[in-house]
């Protein structure tokens, strides 16, 4: 059998709208408190560069216009609702059903009118109390037989009653008998069902939905599974999906009887909501049931039913937000990230001595002219930390702290549970400041040189943003010579920049020298770079006011981070190798389907795939993507202003066009992915009909 073919290398994909995601990830660090603010004013923060989250997953339609004090007081809700949420899953997980129980009298009491969720939590409860064997808790379960489960199994659904008399089982079984008829119910996996169910049903009454980036990274990642698997593709990160996506979801919800009568629904949102989860249709069905017929909140609902490993994700939001600067801290290499390894030895007198190590070298030591090279870098870092002290404002680390505190009060007595009310409503900062008083005192350790390495190249990132190209190139020539050298493109880049303001404010005669001097001995050398170089010195002509128009200096600033941390072995985050992948089957993953996304804008995956055009033309993509591939660049491989509107509708040629009704019959009728529903199409002249007929036959 042939090995499956791989996706193309992850540094020649499509590039990925940093910023964007930088908004992403700094709003779920924002919404799970990995994060503590920095006690600044707005202004500061603005002053900062911090990106602002994006608009409430609550709205698709609408964007993010809401003030700063309502989106931070909706953000704590949303954040004790998600603590709710989790207390009483915990507590259904560990067995306490009673905790669970209290919890949602306390805080959610509207939750309990489900008569199908209360009849399965009682039934959870009366099995608790049996398996604990006292005679007091059988007597209790008993009571609870006769006063809780009994009157529920009456109007829960039309099965209930049978499932009450069976469940009665339990007393004259034991729960060590392998073979009896009750086996199922005294199985533990039914606390982690009901908790699962529990949880949906709690998520969508409380709107608690979790952040946008959780979401995405779901839908993404699913995609890119089922896309690579039909195609036959070997994933590059198949390595980190595997361990951050589960494959097991929790219980799909049963929608209320009262709901079952809903009007019939659109079935171009039945298929939508059907393929984009892979779901039956049915359960497609019953979801927006569930919802009301609410396409996007039935959407929400099952990408949450989805499980992630929130230990790995956070691990890679943390080293996303070391190297994109949005944090402080310490380096840390995930598995399968970058291979340098760096230690310090800090002495008073003597300063800081390197000792490198680059498991990527061929010889695996470090050579004199890295050695002498880091000393420059650290003899810069020195200049840098003393002229910036204090100007850089970033947020600390928290982490994810268990703000439950669960593992103490696991199995509460029903007198304490009026005590959890207090800690649900407790202002978010105080909840911050209190649980943050132990890593203050880790603060205080001594940053690693790869720490260092990161100051220096975000200085040089938050330079080339603010279109200071010639300070740019001074100063990272003077620290390593040999760097433009190994990066023309970038050089060439960043000369542009220094040329067009110079034309901007009217000094003809001194960016005609920049041009002799420097781009024109580039373009000399590189071909490609020719047709850039005209189209940039026809800007001589134009008014000054227009000079800079579609200059973009945060795609430069992108690349120039990349390039300067491969040149000190800072690999590159491994949440970025994840999007940059996913984006790509997202986007070919629809070619297939000739269809748009309808979710691609309320999961802001077209703001990732939006990338503004960078310094020059359209003209320059070959010959940047070629650079990539010599390690200058990953994301400024294209300057069309967007990737080719690859997750939008694809152009779809009249030979193959195909009616969408047909489609959606087919579909319908044979249970089919929407591609394979359109080739059997086009085999039969778009005929629904026809397809059906023949495949029934």
């Amino acid at each position: 059998m042939d090995s499956p073919l791989p996706l193309p290398q992850l540094n020649s994909l499509p590039p990925v709208n940093w910023d964007a995601l930088d908004a992403l990830v700094l709003d779920l660090a924002r919404s799970d408190r990995l994060v503590v603010p920095p006690h600044a004013a707005p202004a500061d923060a603005a002053d900062a560069g911090c990106p602002s989250p994006p608009s409430s997953p609550s709205s698709s339609t609408t964007t993010a216009t809401s003030s700063a004090p309502s989106s931070s007081s909706s953000s704590s809700s949303t954040y004790r609702s998600r603590l709710l949420i989790l207390r009483a899953r915990r507590a259904l997980e560990a067995g306490d059903v009673d905790g669970a129980l209290a919890l949602l009298r306390a805080h959610a009491p509207a939750a309990l009118a489900d008569h199908r969720l209360l009849f399965h939590v009682h039934k959870q409860r009366f099995v608790e109390l049996v398996r604990r064997g006292t005679e007091a808790d059988k007597a209790a379960a008993l009571h609870c037989l006769r006063t809780a489960l009994a009157p529920c199994a009456l109007d829960a659904y039309p099965e209930a009653y049978e499932e009450f008399k069976h469940i009665m089982l339990v007393l004259i079984y034991d729960k060590d008998d392998q073979f009896s008829p009750v086996v199922n119910e005294w199985s533990i996996k039914r606390r982690f069902e009901l908790a699962g169910s529990l949880s949906s049903i709690l998520r969508a009454h409380l709107q608690a939905y979790d952040p946008i980036l959780s979401m995405t990274l779901r839908y993404l990642i699913s995609i890119h599974k089922i896309y690579c698997t039909r195609q036959g593709i070997s994933s590059p990160i198949s390595d980190l999906t595997e361990r951050l996506l589960f494959e097991d979801r929790d219980p799909p919800v049963v929608p209320q009887e009262c709901s079952l009568e809903a009007p019939p629904f659109d079935e171009v949102d039945v298929q939508a909501l059907a393929h984009a989860v892979e779901l039956t249709r049915q359960g497609a069905v019953d979801s927006l049931k569930f919802a009301k017929g609410d396409l996007y909140q039935a959407f929400q609902n099952e990408l949450c039913r989805m499980k992630l490993d929130l230990t790995l994700l956070d691990k890679l939001v943390h080293e996303y937000c070391i190297y994109r600067g949005i944090v402080e801290g310490s380096f840390h290499v995930l598995p399968g990230g970058g291979d340098l390894k760096c230690s310090q030895n800090n002495d008073v007198n003597n300063g800081t001595q390197l000792e490198c190590a680059m498991a990527d070298n061929q010889n695996g030591e470090c050579s004199t002219s890295d050695i002498t090279r880091d000393d420059s870098w650290s003899k810069r870092l020195r200049r840098v930390r003393s002229n910036t002290s204090g100007q850089r404002r970033r947020k600390r680390w928290r982490g994810r702290v268990d703000d439950l505190d669960y593992a103490c009060e696991a199995l509460l007595d029903a007198n304490k549970h009026d005590s959890l009310s207090p800690a649900l409503d407790m202002d978010e900062d105080t909840v911050v400041e209190q649980q943050d008083v132990e890593a203050n005192s880790n603060t205080s350790a001594t940053r690693n040189m790869e720490d260092q390495k990161y100051e220096v190249v975000l200085e040089m990132q938050d330079l080339t943003r603010k279109g200071m190209a010639s300070k740019v190139v001074e100063e990272i020539s003077s620290v390593d010579p040999d760097f433009f050298q190994q990066n023309p493109i970038l050089l060439f880049q960043l000369k542009q920049v220094e040329f067009l303001k110079l034309v901007a404010g009217g000094d003809h005669i001194a960016a005609l020298k920049v041009a002799s001097t420097h781009l024109g001995p580039l373009a000399a050398n590189n071909q490609a770079l020719l047709k850039p170089l005209k189209e940039t010195l026809v800007t001589l002509i134009k008014p000054n006011e227009d000079v800079l128009n579609g200059v973009s200096l945060p795609v430069l600033a992108c690349s120039l981070q990349v390039a300067m941390s491969r040149r000190l072995g800072i690999g590159e985050p491994q949440l970025m190798k994840i999007v940059r992948a996913a984006i790509h089957t997202h986007t070919e993953w629809f070619k297939l389907q000739m269809c748009k996304d309808r979710f691609e804008h309320f999961l802001k995956i077209d703001s990732l795939k939006e990338i503004d055009p960078p310094v020059g033309s359209c003209s320059m993509s070959k010959a940047l993507t070629d650079e990539c591939g010599n390690g200058s660049s990953q994301i400024t491989t294209c300057s069309s202003g967007k990737v080719p509107d690859e997750g939008s509708s694809p152009p779809v040629s009249s030979e193959v066009a195909c009616d969408e009704n047909a489609i959606l019959k087919v579909m319908e009728f044979i249970a089919l992915p929407r591609a394979d529903a359109i080739q059997l199409l086009m085999q039969y002249n778009g005929n629904a009909e026809t397809v059906i007929q023949q495949i029934f036959q």
